[in-house]
Order: C-alpha cells, then sequence, then structure tokens
C-alpha cells in the first residue's frame, strides 16, 4: 500500500522549497503527498519580498480535514512562522500516531525570517517533545540552544545531545554549512550517534535542500523504514537532487535542488 504523508508548511511560488518541494520530495520517494499550508510567501530564487500568515483556526482547519478523513502514515512540518500557527499545529498532534519529521524552519536562504521570536518557546517546549525527528541546520541548532553556531563535528554532536534533551526521538544535525570538502551529518538518538558522510557538491543551487531532506525523511519513515535506513535514503536522493541541481536553469540566485533526477534523461546543464 502506498503511504500517505502530511506536510505542514509554507509555500514557495518559485517552486524550489516550502510545500512545492515538500511534495515533489515525497512523491520521488514514493508516497502521495498532501499539505496544509501555514503561510504564502512571495519568494524567488533571490529571495523573500513577502510574507502571509494563514490565520490559526484554518490551519487547524486544513490539518483536521485531512486527519478525520485520511490515513497519515507521516507528518513533515515546516516553516509554521509565529506562536500562534505553531499552537495551533501542537494541538492538531494530539491525536497523531504517525512518525513527525519537524524541520525547524527559521531563517531563508536570503536572510528573511521565518519564525518569529515568539513561536521558538513554543517550537521548543511543545513542538519538539512531539516529534520523531528533528532535522536542524547549524544555524537552526544554535537558535534553538541559544548558544553559538557549531564549527567542528565535535560541536555538532554535543549540539544534538542538548536538543534531545528538549523532548524528540532523534535529532539530525546537518552538516552542510561545515566548512570542507564533506558534507556530514549527525543523527543523535537516546542510545547511540551516528554520522552519515556524502561529499559536497560545488554548485549555489541549494535552495530548499532542508524542506527536500525532511520530506524525503518523512516519505521514507511512512515507507516502514527504521530511522537509521530512512536516513541513508533521504540523504542519497538529496545528494543526488544537488549533484543534479545544475541541469536546472531556474531564476539568477539560489536556484533549486534536481528533485526528479531520477526521471529524467540526462542533458547537458544550462544556466539562465
Amino acid at each position: 500500500m502506498i503511504p500517505n504523508v502530511l506536510s505542514i508548511a509554507g509555500s514557495d511560488p518559485s517552486g524550489g522549497a516550502g510545500v512545492q518541494a515538500d511534495i515533489k520530495a515525497i512523491s520521488a520517494n514514493g508516497a502521495f503527498a498532501m499539505a496544509a499550508l501555514t503561510a504564502l510567501t512571495a519568494q524567488n530564487t533571490r529571495g523573500v519580498t513577502g510574507i502571509h500568515l494563514v490565520p490559526p483556526d484554518f490551519v487547524m482547519a486544513q490539518i483536521n480535514a485531512i486527519f478525520t478523513d485520511i490515513r497519515v502514515d507521516a507528518v513533515k512540518i515546516g516553516m509554521i512562522a509565529n506562536a500562534e500557527i505553531a499552537q495551533a499545529v501542537v494541538t492538531t498532534l494530539d491525536t497523531c500516531k504517525a512518525p513527525v519529521v519537524v524541520d525547524p524552519v527559521m531563517i531563508a536562504k536570503g536572510g528573511a525570517e521565518l519564525l518569529q521570536a515568539d513561536a521558538v518557546d513554543v517550537v521548543r517546549n511543545q513542538l519538539l517533545p512531539r516529534a520523531t525527528l528533528l532535522t536542524p541546520n547549524l544555524p537552526e541548532a544554535a537558535h534553538l540552544l541559544g548558544t553559538k553556531t557549531a564549527a567542528t563535528r565535535t560541536e555538532m554532536e554535543a549540539q544534538g545531545r542538548a536538543l534531545i534533551q528538549c523532548g524528540p526521538g532523534a535529532v539530525l544535525v546537518k552538516g552542510g554549512h561545515l566548512d570542507g570538502p564533506d558534507s556530514p551529518d549527525c543523527l543523535v538518538t537516546g542510545q547511540d550517534v551516528r554520522w552519515f558522510e556524502s561529499p559536497r557538491t560545488k554548485t549555489r543551487n541549494t535552495h530548499g535542500t532542508g524542506c527536500t531532506l525532511s520530506s524525503a525523511l518523512a516519505a521514507q519513515l511512512a515507507k516502514g523504514q527504521d530511522l537509521p535506513a530512512a536516513v541513508t535514503a533521504a540523504k542519497s536522493y538529496v545528494t543526488s537532487a544537488i549533484a543534479r541541481a545544475d541541469d536546472l536553469a531556474v531564476g539568477h540566485g539560489h536556484g533549486p535542488t534536481h528533485h526528479f533526477t531520477a526521471f529524467y534523461a540526462d542533458v547537458e546543464g544550462t544556466h539562465a
């Protein structure tokens, strides 16, 4: 049976991040994608120029419409914007038994604030304890902990262990912001620590990689993969999507990754 995955996140009209990326990544990883919108953004590959928030009661209405009719095998949570929306999402999860992957979207690649300061406490104290897996990048992990951004693998692991104390079942600290030729991710659970390695691709087209990875993880968990296997599969998928990103010609800033590399014939990249 094909699993169903619900994304709760904001919209990116340029298609590289947000629910648009989530739907692509979930589909490419073998699950049926659904989406409840928390925010509309005006953005492209150069940055975010506007944000229009969905009223919290309507966020709840969207999610409840799914939960009362459709079997949900995993949930991915991305941009939740403010404390009221965060609280609404937390409330709807009270009856959810499926795995929940939380990608703590805070700052857009261009620098726009996507999570208001008053929401950080709600995320840390109420949402994280409901998460099966938390997937912060290095700045997001530091922001949640109120500390400096990790600059080494040792610091990544320490911050992952600190975030476990906030209540998630596991934390995948993403090392894409580290210097060096590799892009290591650190999976911390209550029992152990595992590292997942991949080579770094030289490209500026990495818009939406966090959305893409967390959605791929949700799809893999929905298919019944255990956590290490899900991370392995999702990281391999994202690595391939980044490696083929330059095949796309989308915009003039930080372009998207190529979500459907497995379905496209090899083409020589062109750039707009």
